[in-house]
């Protein structure tokens, strides 16, 4: 028998979707204050080489350019919408910043080329991301660090709610992704794909998203975008209806909302050393 290939980018319609957009802005916004102090701990400095991959809308890719204002950085992303708006929203960089239509998979970049290569919010969405990451190993120059952004489902938590909102994402989204071939608790097995890679200096660092240190509706802005964007996708492949999806979401986003309440989202950022 013949087996098919897998699909690269199984949620091209979402990630495209004008949900992404406001998504990857409100995350940019709750997940910098704190992923910045991560970054600013490699201790890097002067005129880097910095790797951006799914850049999306390049929202960070923006505060890295601000972070360090004599790197030279590069954006890839698959969707030439995103990639517009990020060359938009990095005009301020000039000629340091630029973005390139590419693959995760198939980096078309030379190897041992930057110091710094950040891929953020993707393992989780692709099947094989051991692959994505070798690939950033590859273009990594020996001694440059690789920094991740890998989010797991697992790992999110609301007070009060009156649906059970753990069995829904076991269910729910994690059953839709794993139809798709990719993982949603990729998060917590990150760390072994990098050892298995021979990478050093491994660690994890969590941001912690909750209504603690974020502004309540940012922190909502991002349960919206992802109602908005993938409701009926879940629904459509899981036993939920769609008036069940939008239940649980809106269960969360009152939880976020409510005074006397506690949400969190706790969001791995997986680093490494190229030897």
């Amino acid at each position: 028998m013949t087996r098919m290939p897998l699909d690269r980018n199984p949620q091209a319609r979402q990630m495209a979707d004008e949900s992404m957009v406001r998504n990857l802005a409100a995350q940019a916004e709750a997940i910098w204050p704190q992923e910045r102090e991560i970054v600013a701990s490699y201790g890097l400095a002067g005129e880097l080489r910095i790797l951006d991959v799914a850049c999306g809308t390049g929202e960070i890719t923006a505060r890295l350019a601000e972070m360090f204002p004599e790197a030279e950085l590069v954006g890839i992303d698959l969707h030439e919408a995103h990639l517009e708006r990020a060359r938009e929203r990095c005009a301020f960089a000039g000629s340091r910043v630029r973005f390139e239509h590419g693959d995760a998979f198939a980096l078309d970049l030379s190897a041992d080329e930057f110091d710094l290569a950040v891929c953020r919010h993707l393992v989780q969405a692709v099947p094989e991301p051991e692959r994505v990451a070798a690939e950033l190993v590859r273009v990594t120059k020996p001694g440059g660090r690789l920094h991740f952004v890998a989010e797991d489902y697992g790992m999110m938590h609301f007070f009060p709610t009156h649906t059970d909102i753990d069995r829904f994402w076991t269910d729910g989204p994690t059953a839709f992704a794993r139809r798709l071939g990719s993982d949603l608790r990729i998060g917590r097995k990150l760390v072994t794909i990098l050892r298995r890679l021979g990478l050093a200096e491994l660690r994890v660092d969590y941001v912690v998203i909750d209504t603690l240190r974020v502004p309540v509706e940012t922190f909502a802005a991002i349960w919206t975008a992802w109602r908005d964007g993938y409701s009926e996708a879940v629904a459509g492949a899981t036993r939920f209806t769609l008036a069940e999806v939008h239940e649980r979401f809106d269960d969360m986003l009152a939880a976020i909302r409510d005074p006397e309440g506690y949400a969190v989202w706790q969001l791995p950022v997986v680093s490494a050393v190229r030897p």
